[in-house]
């Protein structure tokens, strides 16, 4: 899909980039042909062609860092096809958002085949958390632009990759899927388990609490059970949406 992509472009917005679809230019290598472009000037054409160049080179060196700044958040759902092999779906549990004792307790990630839970006090290592991220070309969360990343970034700056997050609540509305995650679950018939089902974003802390207060790994198990939830769901959740969000760009061609 980000071969298709034209937003980039200075002063290229929605609406222009959907003209030049519907003048039979659906994507780099035919807009790279064409010797005009209805709506830009020959000047503007030819600049545009360079910007392009300098994109597929990027992308074709899977320097998805290039594309960080260049692509608005709300767009950053055109990366995934590209870069899915590469992605790394990341969800973040904390101990509330007080002053003096914000701290991150769950840190779990999945690849699209296994998932990786770090535990404060148990197993989180940043060094070794921070070597594991090198690996990722593109980080999926769901409000992770609002919350998870500013909050990873608040307390461990420079612990995340430069690479571009998306951040599948960006593109959900649009798409009419009402809610947080668990509710977009159920809109689309992805189940949990019948305990974990129950539970919504402050029994995570609850979970914490508890197993901190008693030892017992049973809260522990659960509240790892519900981040692993959270991060497995997530992919189901970015592909449906990229394929909906596919569909109509299709349309609009």
């Amino acid at each position: 899909m980000i071969t298709n992509t034209f937003i980039f472009l200075e002063r290229v917005g929605k609406r222009l980039e959907q003209n030049i679809w519907r003048n039979g230019i659906p994507n780099w290598d035919s807009f790279l042909k064409s010797k005009n472009v209805n709506g830009l000037a020959r000047h503007r054409k030819l600049y545009c062609d360079r910007k392009i160049l300098n994109a597929r080179k990027a992308l074709y060196s899977f320097d998805s860092g290039y594309f960080l700044n260049l692509l608005p958040q709300s767009e950053m759902w055109r990366l995934y096809d590209f870069f899915k092999e590469d992605a790394v779906f990341l969800d973040i549990e904390t101990t509330g958002l007080s002053k003096n004792e914000d701290d991150i307790t769950v840190f779990g990630l999945y690849d699209g085949i296994s998932t990786k839970t770090m535990i404060k006090g148990i197993n989180l290592d940043f060094n070794i958390l921070k070597k594991e991220l090198q690996k990722y070309k593109l980080i999926v969360t769901f409000n992770g632009a609002s919350f998870d990343l500013p909050f990873i970034e608040k307390r461990y700056p420079n612990l995340l990759p430069k690479i571009p997050n998306f951040d599948v609540k960006s593109v959900t509305s649009r798409l009419g899927l009402k809610g947080g995650l668990k509710n977009i679950e159920k809109i689309l018939s992805i189940r949990r388990s019948s305990i974990v089902d129950r539970f919504y974003g402050g029994d995570a802390l609850t979970l914490w609490r508890m197993y901190r207060a008693t030892g017992d790994d049973y809260y522990l198990n659960l509240l790892v059970e519900y981040n692993e939830y959270d991060i497995i769901n997530l992919k189901t959740v970015a592909e449906h949406c990229v394929k909906k969000m596919k569909e109509k760009i299709l349309n609009w061609q």
